[in-house]
């Protein structure tokens, strides 16, 4: 709270009259200033709240499209991601997520309808296992899964599985689909899989991403379940300029 009450006297501060600052005016004097503001105003305080959310995310808009600026090779591009629906598609849509989250699980028909509808899409997963030693084994068994090419089959699986995915039950459906799990152990050792996952920390990092699933579609970053609609929406958006 005082925190939030020391931000509260600075935005205010800057609401002062040009005149206070031209006076010479002391901090001391301006928070008296400021204070005597609230006691007279107090609907001020959600003004001033208002404009430090607004400034916050003006803030962070900016410095999320400096960065998919930046990471526009990486997010689209990447060879050690795996790329599902057209990879020749002229919109890339890319995915961060966690097969232990459930949101991920809830999206999983919206994205299925979404490469149903559009034969033009490349979808680019991000593997980010947060939720957990199972989502880690998780998500280095699914690109372990490359090498013997059965990630896609793998992938929908995981996605819709009851249930957490931990070592035994992803090994299950691994087993399930027709991975040698000898051979899959194995793989779950590649370097390239390190790489893999520690990019997708970066880049998360970088972007300011919270949580799963998120989707960076041309120049939008969309944190949640989207329906096929709304992505339908985002992958039009990002295609236009091209047309």
């Amino acid at each position: 709270m005082k925190k939030l009450i020391s931000m509260i006297v600075v935005a205010l501060s800057l609401a002062l009259p040009l005149q206070a600052a031209a006076e010479g005016l002391s901090e001391d004097r301006v928070r008296e200033l400021v204070l005597e503001t609230i006691r007279e105003n107090p609907d001020i305080v959600m003004e001033a709240v208002a404009i430090l959310d607004s400034r916050q995310a003006e803030a962070q808009a900016a410095s999320q499209a400096e960065v998919l600026d930046e990471e526009r090779e990486t997010l689209e591009r990447d060879p050690n991601a795996p790329v599902l629906g057209n990879p020749e598609g002229d919109v890339t849509v890319v995915e961060f997520f966690d097969y232990n989250c459930p949101y991920c699980r809830r999206a999983k028909p919206e994205i299925e309808a979404l490469l149903a509808a559009d034969p033009n899409v490349r979808l680019v997963y991000r593997e980010w296992p947060i939720l957990g030693e199972g989502s880690v084994f998780a998500a280095r068994a699914a690109l372990a899964a490359r090498e013997q090419g059965l990630y896609e089959d793998f992938h929908w699986a995981m996605m819709g599985m009851n249930g957490r995915a931990e070592e035994s039950a992803v090994l299950r459906i691994a087993e399930e689909i027709g991975l040698d799990i000898v051979q899959l152990r194995r793989d779950m050792e590649a370097q390239e899989i390190d790489a893999h996952i520690q990019t997708s920390m970066r880049l998360a990092r970088a972007l300011g991403i919270t949580g799963t699933p998120s989707f960076v579609i041309g120049d939008a970053l969309v944190p949640g379940v989207v329906d096929v609609e709304r992505l339908q929406t985002l992958v039009s958006d990002a295609r236009e300029p091209e047309q």
